[in-house]
């Protein structure tokens, strides 16, 4: 797993994809390996709460493509 933060202005936003409800214990290690199986996954990031520095129940996954983004959202719709 590459470094799996880049600030926002370095992220392609159209290759991103948000992903919501997610338990406490998901680490960004489990995050990537599970957006991975959508597709080549370029950076992951769980905004932290600044007090608790756990993160706040939802994250986001930049894809190489626009075309792998939109396969990551379409699979996870299906599957919800």
């Amino acid at each position: 797993m590459q470094n799996a933060y880049k600030p926002i202005e370095e992220r392609n936003q159209q290759n991103t994809v948000y992903v919501g409800n997610l338990d406490e214990a998901v680490t960004e290690a489990l995050l990537w390996e599970l957006m991975l199986q959508a597709g080549p996954v370029v950076n992951v990031h769980l905004p932290k709460d600044r007090v608790t520095q756990s993160h706040q129940g939802f994250g986001f996954a930049e894809y190489t493509s626009e075309d792998d983004a939109d396969y990551a959202m379409k699979a996870r719709k299906k599957n919800s």
